[in-house]
């Protein structure tokens, strides 16, 4: 959806930070408070500070929207509950979400708060944006992976709002489905936690020793271009830089999206306050590979001298006057002066009531004088547009008398611009239901390969399968009494057509349940009317999150492994729910492959590569193709996940899920399995006993 002009939008993560936004020419700021904010590391904003930021930015006709985007545990929901019910008071202009039990609630609790679907939902297709419309989003904040091809596409076929990305930092895994930092320190990402684990050296065979570092993304070049996609929105990240890097990075989008060139200098300055080996755009263009590798190098950091961060500073320095005002002044003899001064929407009248005018005895009545005093208002938002006298060419005004006027009328004009009725917020009563014991969970197996699957497999509930898995293993696993659930890829960048056609074809030949690990499968199995089982990478988090998927439809899902035992016990609802019992967790999903940090590129690895990390410990890598082409990669933890030989309550099933195994190794793991044996190889309890921040 074309808007008339592209919005620039600017990180705040510090009132600091926003006053540089704001005064080198932001549109709209985002920011986050203490709590629940995907930078939780940033000095973020209190409850009186985020009050006070937004009249700040309101009477300078800049919006304002927070970000309440992380995974909420059940006994977290409240107070972020509470916390939305203070934005809608305040009010703000927009909530960022992830957590779709959050969304869900605040829909129905505050329907007339723009919602905006956070980049850490993972949209990436037309599919998965529409659906957000549908269920309520006025925005969708774009996975920074996408091509321009790509983004015009969902731009074609919704007509929500769609903001991408155009300058920052770019996480070397799609942003929501990164559990690098959880597993390796607890510290998760998708809570605003994450410890930055891809900046540490992580080496591929012919790589640089930094494969999993991307250079900083930059569209600036490109802003006119995504708007004419239909990008009504050019999202700056940097809520943890400081207010210089701020400033640089607005004053380039902004001239950018007035059309104007930007300056060689602007951008030389943006490169030194903060690079890694320079910018890439090789997302929005195609052209991934080794191209857009980068690390944070000695003249990175060496080039952001404190002469740049002084030239810098004057971008920001002085208030842009950006609100155009009209005055009125009424002068006329025997009567006190009288200045009204207007927006358009807004106006306000002041009279100087211990003034009253005289009939001038000695000069001349100089209007020009008038006029020229009422324009100066330098060091104020506003920008007088025109000046109107009325008077009766006699009368003496006092110099002073007509500036207090000037500033008085401003003031007041503020104090209007400022006010804004709150948005109207019920309160929700939480989902308290029980799921109830169930048992020893029934078993599931997901296999990447069909290889994989070994001959006795009677002891699974169901297989899940690759989507192309060929006719004759689906039809033995049908044979074994085996529900067979096909998989849909995990990320559909440029396939979404390929893999509906594929599923009609499964549907046509009676295979109608589907594995979903994305909004946008989810969409599909919607549109076609076919069943959807909820996988691990839908994020399911708490109790509310069961409840909103089971009034969406699905059968089944599994619950994120981020979640402790005591966090699984706890869950309400009736939604049947799953857990991983063994496999690799997918650490990453990468569109650009860490393998492909070598000369030779991307070599499209039909089997599995790795990295290795400082201490030799080595990760797999595996990429995922669907009809010839290489659409994503994961990076697989060093070692498996293990819980079935634990006990584990209020699940309904247990996934086993195997990505490098042969059908050898995968029947002794079912074996095992059936028997709760306990492993005897390297394995990880992951996340089960020791939780996330």
């Amino acid at each position: 959806m074309k808007t008339k002009k592209i919005e620039v939008l600017a990180p705040a993560g510090n009132p600091a930070a926003l006053k540089a936004a704001v005064f080198a020419g932001a549109d709209a700021v985002y920011m986050g408070g203490s709590l629940f904010s995907a930078r939780a590391s940033a000095v973020n904003f209190s409850r009186e500070e985020m009050r006070e930021a937004v009249l700040f930015a309101r009477e300078r006709n800049v919006r304002v929207y927070v970000t309440v985007n992380t995974l909420l545990k059940d006994d977290e929901l409240p107070e972020a509950l509470d916390f939305c019910k203070f934005l809608c008071s305040v009010p703000v202009d927009g909530i960022l979400i992830q957590d779709m039990g959050l969304f869900n609630i605040l829909r129905e609790a505050c329907p007339e708060m723009p919602l905006h679907a956070s980049t850490q939902m993972s949209l990436h297709t037309p599919g998965g944006a529409a659906l957000l419309k549908e269920l309520g989003a006025s925005r969708v904040v774009l996975a920074r992976e996408m091509s321009l091809k790509e983004i015009e596409e969902v731009s074609k076929k919704t007509d929500v709002e769609l903001e991408a990305f155009v300058h920052g930092a770019l996480c070397m895994s799609l942003s929501g489905q990164c559990y690098f930092s959880a597993m390796l320190g607890g510290r998760s990402g998708n809570r605003g936690r994450c410890a930055q684990t891809c900046r540490l050296p992580f080496a591929a065979p012919g790589g640089t020793g930094h494969d999993l570092s991307l250079k900083d993304m930059s569209f600036i070049d490109h802003i006119e271009t995504l708007h004419n996609a239909g990008v009504c929105s050019a999202k700056i990240e940097g809520r943890m830089k400081r207010p210089e890097y701020v400033a640089a990075a607005v004053a380039a989008c902004r001239k950018a999206a007035d059309g104007e060139s930007v300056p060689e200098n602007l951008l030389e300055h943006l490169n030194a306050v903060f690079s890694r080996s320079g910018f890439t755009d090789g997302y929005l263009s195609a052209h991934r590979g080794r191209i857009m590798f980068g690390t944070r190098t000695k003249e990175d950091v060496e080039s952001a001298n404190s002469a740049v961060f002084a030239q810098l500073h004057t971008l920001y320095k002085n208030e842009a006057q950006r609100v155009p005002v009209t005055f009125t002044l009424s002068a006329f003899a025997g009567e006190n002066p009288r200045v009204t001064v207007s927006d358009g929407e807004n106006e306000a009248v002041v009279t100087a009531e211990d003034c009253v005018c005289e009939i001038a005895q000695k000069l001349p009545v100089n209007t020009e004088r008038w006029e020229q005093q009422l324009r100066k208002t330098g060091g104020t938002p506003y920008l007088c547009a025109a000046v109107q006298i009325d008077t009766d060419e006699k009368t003496a005004l006092p110099i002073s008398v007509l500036n207090g006027l000037r500033r008085e009328a401003l003031e007041k004009l503020g104090e209007q611009r400022r006010e804004k009725p709150a948005v109207s917020f019920k309160d929700i009563p939480l989902d308290t239901r029980t799921h109830g014991e169930s048992g020893r969970p029934k078993l599931r197996a997901f296999f990447k390969d069909c290889a994989q699957v070994p001959e006795n497999i009677s002891m699974l509930e169901a297989v899940i399968l690759p989507l192309d898995a060929d006719e004759t293993t689906r039809t033995r696993c049908k044979d074994a009494g085996v529900e067979v659930i096909l998989s849909l890829p995990r990320a559909l960048w440029g396939i979404e057509n390929a893999v509906r056609a594929r599923m009609e074809a499964c549907k046509a030949m009676g295979d109608t349940h589907f594995y979903c690990g994305n909004l946008g499968a989810l969409a599909l199995c919607k549109e076609l009317g076919v069943s959807a089982h909820g996988g691990f990478s839908l994020n399911v988090f708490n109790t509310e999150c069961l409840r909103f998927f089971e009034e969406f439809g699905l059968d089944d899902t599994e619950l994120s492994f981020e979640l402790t035992g005591d966090e699984i016990r706890g869950l309400g609802g009736e939604l049947p729910r799953g857990i991983l019992l063994y496999g690799r967790q997918p650490l990453m999903l990468t569109r650009n492959c860490p393998l492909a940090n070598s000369p030779k590129g991307c070599l499209n690895c039909k089997h599995a590569g790795k990295i290795r990390d400082r201490k030799g410990v080595e990760f797999p890598v595996h990429c995922t193709r669907f009809e010839g082409k290489t659409v994503y990669s994961e990076v697989f933890n060093s070692v498996p996940l293990v819980l079935f030989d634990r006990p584990v309550s209020n699940v309904d099933f247990g996934v086993l899920r195997f990505s490098v195994e042969n059908a050898v190794e995968t029947q002794a793991i079912l074996d095992a399995a059936v028997r709760h044996e306990k492993p005897h190889s390297d394995c990880t309890r992951g996340l089960f006993l020791r939780g996330v921040l």
